[in-house]
């Protein structure tokens, strides 16, 4: 009991650019009821990002046998990699950083930030990836075309970047997972008819200012979204059953029918989020996002 209570406590460790924790009631209504019954056995999810959905489910449905989290950016993977396999390593080194930045002023905060950002930019390290993370601006995670984190100071005033409990209880959860480093379409070889996969690509910006997918060097751009719908067929073929959560471009473009072109025969809902990620505040608030599901 007790360390079924432990595990209650899991969330994501990072906050993530599209993370879905705003949208985990809508999803959660829409989940197929086979994760229940034990007659989905398998989770997939090829764009595991900040995790919000995995962890919801991994804690929630205690008849999932295999557990499948993918992402294209290596230094996120590693990270996952490193909370599952060595978090006694990790919190020491974030408790580090952790009192040497808080013990300084605002201005020697912000030199602080950019020295460990430059580091993070020769050396890597998991350490570093979540000290960014949590005193960056907005909690971004954005590359340049050299694969160079660009993210500004974040000026937060008192930042929790060290939160052992909750990741000794993502450690736990880490280690019932596989994580793999790969591109999308990798995922199928773990894909039957007896698995649920959730899709969170990089969204299909909604106005040509709104492109914001730079997670990884390589851009996820229109040709990558088309990919993505035809491999959701090719599942489907395979009788898994897909949830799939994207931008809705007739928030900018009532025209726009690429999702229903796209995704034709499959179930297409929209559902209210808020825009957090914009340069201009004004731009900011709520709007529709879908969900996509062939159930």
């Amino acid at each position: 009991m007790t360390v079924a209570l432990e595990k209650k406590t899991a969330k994501p460790f990072l906050k993530w650019a599209g993370g879905k924790g705003q949208l985990i009631e809508e999803i959660k209504r829409r989940l197929p009821p086979e994760l229940e019954t034990g007659q989905i056995d398998k989770y997939v999810e090829p764009f595991v990002g900040g995790g919000a959905v995995f962890f919801h489910i991994a804690l929630r449905y205690p008849k999932l046998k295999h557990f499948y989290l993918l992402d294209i950016n290596q230094v996120l993977i590693k990270c996952y990699k490193t909370i599952r396999n060595n978090p006694t390593n990790l919190i020491s080194e974030l408790k580090i950083l952790e009192t040497e930045y808080l013990k300084r002023d605002e201005t020697q905060r912000e030199e602080f930030y950019y020295q460990v950002r430059g580091e993070f930019n020769k050396y890597r390290g998991s350490a570093r990836l979540i000290f960014l993370n949590k005193t960056c601006y907005n909690g971004l995670y954005r590359v340049n075309r050299s694969n160079k984190f660009n993210v500004p100071f974040g000026r937060y005033k008192n930042p929790c970047i060290c939160d052992e409990k909750n990741l000794n209880a993502v450690s736990k959860i880490l280690r019932k997972a596989e994580i793999i480093c790969s591109d999308f379409e990798e995922s199928d070889k773990f894909i039957d008819e007896k698995s649920f996969v959730y899709f969170d690509p990089p969204y299909r910006p909604i106005s040509a200012t709104a492109s914001f997918t730079s997670y990884s060097k390589e851009d996820f751009n229109e040709s990558e979204q088309i990919r993505l719908s035809n491999f959701c067929r090719h599942i489907d073929d395979k009788g898994s059953k897909f949830l799939l959560s994207n931008s809705d471009p007739k928030n900018e473009n009532p025209n726009d029918t690429f999702f229903e072109r796209h995704y034709r025969g499959f179930t297409i809902e929209k559902v209210k989020a808020t825009r957090v990620i914009n340069c201009k505040g004004s731009n900011r608030g709520e709007i529709n996002e879908l969900l996509i599901t062939n159930y």
